[in-house]
């Protein structure tokens, strides 16, 4: 009788799954101009393709033989400051079903800041999903493993020092990485100097939730997929994507969700969740205000107003508990963007002492919540990323280490004559900047800080939309993969956006950069076609000298976006920027995608 109804359950879970994953795929299939990419590794973005390895841990004998790392050094790491301690290194830990590739837009900037470290855990992104043991899963085996890598990279010859990222549940990891009151002992903790929180749970998990996440630790696998295929219905539009970047968000950031969604797997999903259940009183749980409260580095809360994963008021708790155990902390919420920039960047430090000894940074904590529709996914969000990365940008020299700020690292570089483009000569004899292409664009050369003429300043003022400059120029988008050799911060205080977007020398833009620039350009001219002062402005685009990934990533949009046919796409930026793209491979590669009538066998195996 057992057998039976196992087996009609069986019959109808099966059934239900079908027809689930048909209304799942078919949302996915009918997404607009392309298909969506969720497989892991081909979507995985350049950057952190080119900066990663799969490498194998060892934590309290448990052995996760396949980990994605990624690792990036500062790029002028060499010539900054070593003494008393070199640049810190700042460590990323993503959430519950999330990855690296969450951190994306933001690792993009960071990098120019400091040396970037982040992992996949187990199941998650490009990491595999071994071991498969339940108790390989649990919170304790995290930390350490967060740790362990960590130790790995951490230069101690030059006492390097750590800062904390972390975003939903990598907030709690980073907790009981970094408090005094963690039941965790790792060695690494006398590094932490400073913790970023951005949308973090402040409570241990509750009587009632306990029993929520046992219960979902029992449930069968097929019946939990069903479940999730069920949530996922509607595609872009569906509750599952909804609930984390809220009902308000743009198409590109509801396919980022989707394919974050789509890539988190359900049988590591269900690990993690019974994870969250210690077994015995010295085994980690999530943190509540008793650990949070003996944080005791500089600490940087942000959240969303319509974050309904882990609301706002988790800020508040936090406050509270650091305010119970150490006194007043001052005032820590700040709803306008205009007040969240002036207070988290009060100085609580001083110039660093070249010469002397490390003085840790003090105690302060500040918060900043984004006004709606501000939700769970404001990591990535199209329309919350750039003020997370300048809000972390200005936390981080302003309260951890003042050489984590681009304009300090570039100040002390042009002192000492280190910072400059390559080949200087050939960049000289290049036009700086071209003529309007398609009236939509300019290509122009990257600026140079230490240049009489093209530099942030200067270029503001005779390019601004102010300039009086026929088709001003109202942003910059930087291609380019290192950091610039010029502030961006001069562009912005003259009024044109500066919008990083790395891609690889030599090699065409794949196919998701791409689509990432003509979703990045779509949206700046939405922003100025809406502003009355920017209306008749253009964008410019540079990689180093502005004409083969500057070309090609421009030409695409004119054919994807503009009803350019390739020929005269081609023909308009030569015309505009001669000699037009140099590059053979590229323009063979432009042929590849957009010659009209091409067909295309399919691979067989």
């Amino acid at each position: 009788m057992v057998a039976r109804i196992a087996g009609v359950a069986g019959t109808a879970i099966a059934a239900g799954l079908a027809a689930s994953w048909y209304l799942s795929r078919k949302a996915i299939d009918e997404l607009p101009d392309d298909h969506l990419d969720v497989d892991a590794v081909t979507s995985d973005p350049g950057l952190l393709k080119k900066h990663s390895k799969v490498q194998s841990f060892t934590v309290d004998g448990i052995t996760y033989p396949s980990i994605r790392v990624f690792y990036h050094s500062h790029p002028q790491a060499d010539k900054l400051p070593k003494t008393p301690t070199c640049l810190p290194l700042l460590v990323f830990i993503h959430g519950l079903g999330g990855s690296v590739a969450q951190f994306n837009t933001l690792l993009t900037n960071l990098v120019n800041v400091g040396p970037c470290l982040a992992v996949d855990l187990p199941g998650c992104g490009v990491s595999e999903f071994a071991p498969r043991e339940w108790s390989a899963y649990n919170l304790d085996h995290f930390v350490k493993l967060i740790a362990a890598a960590i130790e790995r990279y951490i230069d101690t010859s030059h006492d390097q020092k750590v800062v904390l990222v972390g975003h939903s549940l990598g907030c709690s990891l980073a907790t009981l990485l970094a408090s005094k009151a963690s039941p965790l002992s790792v060695a690494i903790r006398d590094c932490i100097i400073g913790m970023v929180a951005v949308c973090p749970r402040a409570t241990a998990l509750s009587v009632a939730e306990k029993r929520q996440a046992r219960i979902a630790s029992y449930l069968p696998l097929p019946f939990f997929d069903m479940l999730r295929m069920l949530d996922r219905r509607g595609g872009l539009q569906s509750a599952s994507v909804s609930r984390f970047v809220g009902k308000h968000a743009d198409q590109e950031t509801r396919r980022l969700q989707l394919r974050f969604n789509e890539q988190s797997r359900s049988a590591v999903f269900l690990r993690f969740v019974a994870g969250f259940i210690a077994a015995n009183a010295s085994q980690a749980t999530i943190p509540g205000p008793d650990i949070w409260s003996q944080l005791a580095i500089p600490i940087f809360c942000i959240a969303g107003e319509d974050d309904h994963v882990t609301p706002a008021t988790n800020v508040d708790i936090i406050a509270e508990a650091l305010r119970n155990h150490r006194g007043h902390i001052g005032d820590h919420r700040v709803q306008s963007t205009t007040g969240i920039a002036s207070t988290a960047c009060e100085l609580t430090i001083v110039e660093p002492d070249t010469s002397g000894t490390f003085q840790a940074p003090p105690f302060v904590f500040k918060s900043a919540v984004l006004p709606s529709p501000a939700g769970h996914g404001l990591l990535y969000a199209t329309n919350t990323v750039r003020i997370v990365s300048g809000l972390i940008q200005g936390f981080l020299a302003s309260h951890v280490d003042m050489r984590l700020s681009i304009g300090w690292q570039l100040q002390h570089l042009t002192t000492e004559g280190k910072w400059d483009v390559k080949n200087l000569e050939k960049w000289t004899r290049i036009n700086p900047v071209s003529d309007p292409i398609a009236n939509v664009f300019r290509a122009m050369k990257t600026l140079r800080e230490v240049d009489d003429f093209h530099t942030p300043v200067v270029f503001s003022r005779e390019w601004g939309a102010k300039s009086g400059a026929d088709k001003p120029i109202a942003a910059i988008i930087d291609v380019s993969h290192d950091s610039p050799v010029y502030d961006p911060k001069g562009l912005e205080q003259g009024g044109v956006e500066y919008h990083k977007f790395p891609t690889v020398s030599k090699l065409p833009p794949t196919l998701d950069e791409v689509r990432g620039f003509v979703a990045l350009v779509d949206r700046l001219r939405s922003h100025i076609h809406d502003d009355v002062d920017r209306k008749h402005a253009v964008i410019a685009v540079h990689c180093h000298y502005g004409f083969n990934r500057t070309g090609f990533f421009i030409i695409a949009y004119m054919i994807e976006r503009l009803g350019y046919r390739l020929q005269d796409a081609l023909e308009e930026f030569a015309q505009r920027r001669p000699p037009g793209v140099r590059h053979d491979h590229f323009v063979n590669e432009l042929h590849v995608r957009y010659a009209v009538g091409l067909k295309r066998a399919p691979t067989w195996n």
